[in-house]
């Protein structure tokens, strides 16, 4: 390698700081570009695959043309989910806090898996855990770690559950049971749990999918049943999964029925509040959640209503015992094997990333009481929506607490699907088209710290538009 090929990829201390200077400047234009745009794609991508075939990398390229390019390509390439008119999935815009955490992480780049490496990101991230654990209603007994997201949080859960269900697992996984474990869910829950099912080598069909009660709930009776029909038919039953803030439409299953299901019958009791679980931090609505305190193990993502950046989630348990049996690993070329502290030996990731620095600077700076007014302020915009169209004979579907509505328009108006196009064919907001209790709805969603009452008045405007044909 030539002196100019390692000095492109590391340069001096001067031409770092002019970098560093430069990327800010781009990155601010950038957000400024975003915001004032379109909230879809507007990109030419014929165009952009020819230019992106011309990256060969058999030559090099001037670091400031091509990182240009790819900025200038990311603000009409993707739909803007930092936009305050973006009201799509739980995707947030991240708070400044945490995008200052990615750079500090990216800048020092510790490996954390294990503590003796990195004792203070380590102890950083243990004492969110533990925050966390608090204010969820566990007590001084808790155990944790992030994750990449919501999908290894639950992936996690399910482990735990196995290794619970029969002594022999760990050695000899799904050849322990007599018969095909079983994972009791809502229809209406996030259905990753068909991946982590075949990941955890237990086969998609061990998830059951549990009807819902028609207002989107997991249906406590039908659990029962299936969970009893299952045992006489040879299954073993290992865990239920309830869902506090389904994607669709941000309906919490009765969480203490489950666990007294749970308990009934002996089994793993989980959350998944990927998204709903911000509600932690807000007194008004923290009752929404009541039970989830008595779960076995609960997902949360910072990444969604705590507005971190993407890939933060979190796993927090009561079985701590559990949690370390389930990850226990020992080698030589491990510098510690501490399953108080090591995260290799609690958790399935071992290159690790200082994740929890976002939610810690995030939490620091605004404590529990900014992060109670950003949630309360969406689940208002959401009341202002729902009110503004219903005062035009608008319905609401769902039942929810939450900063989302599930929206059917005016009878004799154009249909969910052609409204949803033309609104985000419109590229000035971004709604999405679900189905709930199978029928089709407007799913409107408001996770974005940025967005106002005046954004939510245009997009009532707009959708009724859209209805009437209008404009």
């Amino acid at each position: 390698m030539t002196e100019e090929a390692i000095e492109s990829l590391f340069p001096n201390r001067q031409s770092r700081a002019q970098i560093d200077a430069w990327l800010a400047d781009v990155i601010r234009s950038a957000r400024t570009a975003v915001s004032d745009g379109s909230v879809s794609p507007t990109i030419d991508m014929d165009q952009f695959h020819r230019q992106l075939a011309s990256f060969d990398f058999a030559s090099p390229v001037d670091f400031d043309d091509v990182t240009q390019w790819v900025i200038d390509s990311m603000v009409v390439g993707a739909v803007q989910m930092t936009h305050p008119r973006y009201f799509g999935l739980f995707n947030p815009a991240p708070s400044v806090a945490s995008e200052a955490a990615d750079a500090i992480a990216a800048a020092f780049n510790p490996q954390i898996c294990v503590r003796s490496h990195a004792p203070v990101a380590v102890d950083i991230e243990r004492h969110v855990i533990e925050q966390v654990a608090s204010r969820l209603g566990y007590g001084a007994i808790a155990d944790g770690h992030f994750t990449s997201g919501g999908s290894e949080a639950n992936r996690t859960a399910m482990v735990c559950a196995l290794t619970r269900a029969h002594e022999s697992y760990a050695a000899r996984g799904a050849m322990a049971f007599a018969g095909q474990p079983r994972v009791y869910v809502s229809r209406e829950s996030h259905l990753a749990w068909y991946k982590i099912a075949h990941e955890n080598g237990i086969g998609r069909d061990a998830v059951v999918l549990v009807e819902t009660d028609g207002h989107g709930r997991m249906d406590p009776t039908l659990l029962g049943q299936s969970i009893e029909t299952d045992r006489r038919s040879g299954f073993v039953p290992i865990m239920i999964v309830a869902t506090a803030g389904t994607t669709n439409a941000g309906v919490v299953d009765p969480l203490s029925v489950c666990r007294d299901i749970a308990d009934s019958h002996g089994l793993w009791m989980h959350v998944d509040a990927a998204w709903g679980g911000a509600l932690i931090a807000s007194q008004r609505y923290r009752d929404v959640l009541s039970g989830i305190e008595c779960a076995d193990s609960v997902t949360i993502d910072a990444h969604k209503w705590f507005a971190t950046t993407m890939g933060a989630g979190m796993f927090l348990t009561r079985d701590t015992r559990i949690l370390r049996e389930a990850f226990s690993v020992s080698t030589d070329y491990m510098p510690s094997n501490d399953q108080s502290v090591d995260l290799y030996v609690t958790s399935s990731q071992w290159s690790r990333r200082f994740t929890g620095l976002r939610l810690f600077l995030s939490l620091a700076v605004a404590g529990w009481t900014g992060y109670e007014q950003h949630v309360e302020n969406g689940i208002a915009l959401i009341a202002r929506l729902n009110a503004t169209l219903a005062a035009k004979g608008w319905r609401v579907a769902n039942d929810s607490a939450m900063a989302v509505t599930c929206l059917l328009p005016p009878d004799g108006a154009a249909n969910v699907e052609s409204i949803v196009s033309r609104i985000v064919d419109g590229g000035e907001h971004w709604v999405s088209m679900t189905r709930f209790e199978h029928q089709p709805v407007i799913r409107a969603c408001i996770t974005n710290g940025r967005t106002t009452s005046e954004d939510v008045d245009a997009l009532a405007s707009a959708l009724h538009s859209a209805a009437l044909g209008v404009g």
